[in-house]
């Protein structure tokens, strides 16, 4: 008989539970670059700050409910009433300060727009020129120069809660950088990285990307 395929090699994170696994496998580091797609993945993030992502995913659907979609013309009218709806829902992490950045954050996301930029595009102009190649866990770092900068450029235009730890989470979740490990089965995976962190040159639809990262 041949001998078994190789177990996938995945980062310990995904192997602490079936969900984990699910979004490893199926979703982190493939491309996100329409506006709602990138609100959404911004604000789980910010949520996910102090705690486990296994929390925010398993509130992930309460999530999407609670925030109409996370469509951010809609979260942008929130007011008083709403915040207070938020802060009883026990399907979704009820932080007053979160859920308050998350209504800034929609109206900045409209501002934007309004003055001609996109929350995606200023998001995927910070890809950087190479991703890590990290052959165990303790080497994926857990920010870089670019999400240092991506973070400085979302607090100049009003965001909260996108300090540089949070923005590389962000980067790493949606493909702007790859953060797997090189001997993974999933290194790659976005179309936009090879296995040696140099881009292919393709981008996502959507975003223009330069070929230095911005600020």
């Amino acid at each position: 008989m041949p001998d078994p395929a190789p177990a996938p090699v995945r980062a310990s994170w995904a192997a602490q539970d079936p969900l984990l696994t699910e979004y490893y496998d199926t979703e982190w580091g493939m491309p996100v670059s329409d506006e709602t797609g990138v609100f959404e993945r911004l604000t789980l993030e910010a949520f996910q700050s102090g705690l486990s992502w296994l929390i925010v995913l398993r509130k992930r659907d309460a999530f999407r409910a609670a925030f109409d979609g996370f469509v951010p013309d809609v979260v942008a009218e929130y007011g008083d009433a709403e915040i207070a709806r938020l802060l009883t829902d026990a399907g979704i992490i009820r932080n007053r300060l979160k859920v308050t950045a998350t209504i800034a954050n929609a109206q900045a996301t409209i501002r934007l727009r309004e003055g001609g930029e996109s929350l995606q595009q200023l998001v995927w102009e910070h890809m950087p020129e190479r991703s890590p190649c990290p052959e165990r866990d303790a080497d994926v770092p857990s920010t870089s120069l670019e999400s240092v900068a991506l973070a400085k450029a979302l607090k100049r235009r009003g965001f909260r809660f996108v300090g540089p730890t949070t923005a590389y989470a962000l980067m790493t979740a949606i493909g702007i950088a790859d953060a797997h490990l090189v001997s993974s089965h999933r290194r790659g995976c976005s179309g936009l990285w090879n296995a040696d962190g140099t881009r292919t040159g393709r981008v996502p639809d959507g975003v223009t990307i330069a070929d230095a990262a911005g600020s």
